[in-house]
């Protein structure tokens, strides 16, 4: 599939799947993703209208695995709070939620729903849609926003956790190992 043009006035919002975006560059490359970088080449030479970020807020509900005796639960949301900074000053606005956790002891973080109702309501303003999830949950959204809204729709994600039916949905897709400077190595503590 050839990748539809780019064209300097055209209206681009984008919403990232913070939780999917984490797991698969901390699993996949042991790093963490530069989110300037990435934003920054999504947009290229467009306009950026907003770009939302998804997270889920542990803050005060922490689960520190024995493997990590030193953390402490002060530094774990220390941790939390300048990622979300760092989040911040990439020109993300956070969209946040609690974490939920059950009776049985079952934890919940999804904002696949927020995020499709906020692109959902934004997609009358914008020309392109950017989708920054690797999550197939998300093909109706696409289906939606081509077809029922007549928007472009461009996917960002790691290739190789990303779902291939997503891939081929989106009208581009962006592979994130693909960006240059978009993966940070983590370095190892001592």
């Amino acid at each position: 599939m050839k990748s539809p043009a780019q064209y300097p006035n055209q209206r681009v919002g984008i919403f990232v799947d913070v939780q999917n975006l984490y797991h698969s560059a901390k699993n996949l490359y042991h790093g963490r993703v530069n989110y300037e970088e990435l934003i920054r080449h999504l947009v290229g030479e467009r306009q950026l209208i907003r770009a939302l970020a998804y997270v889920v807020k542990s803050e005060g509900v922490v689960d520190i695995p024995a493997t990590r005796p030193k953390q402490t639960a002060t530094s774990e949301a220390s941790a939390e709070s300048s990622f979300f900074e760092a989040l911040e000053k990439a020109g993300l606005e956070l969209r946040m939620k609690d974490l939920q956790i059950w009776a049985d002891g079952a934890k919940k973080a999804d904002w696949d729903v927020g995020m499709a109702v906020d692109a959902i309501r934004m997609a009358s303003s914008l020309d392109v849609v950017i989708l920054v999830t690797g999550d197939g949950d998300f093909l109706p959204l696409i289906d939606y926003l081509k077809w029922g809204a007549g928007r472009m729709v461009e996917v960002a994600a790691f290739r190789r956790s990303a779902s291939a039916k997503l891939q081929e949905a989106a009208d581009r897709f962006v592979s994130v190992e693909d960006i240059p400077r978009a993966i940070m190595k983590i370095r190892a503590r001592k």
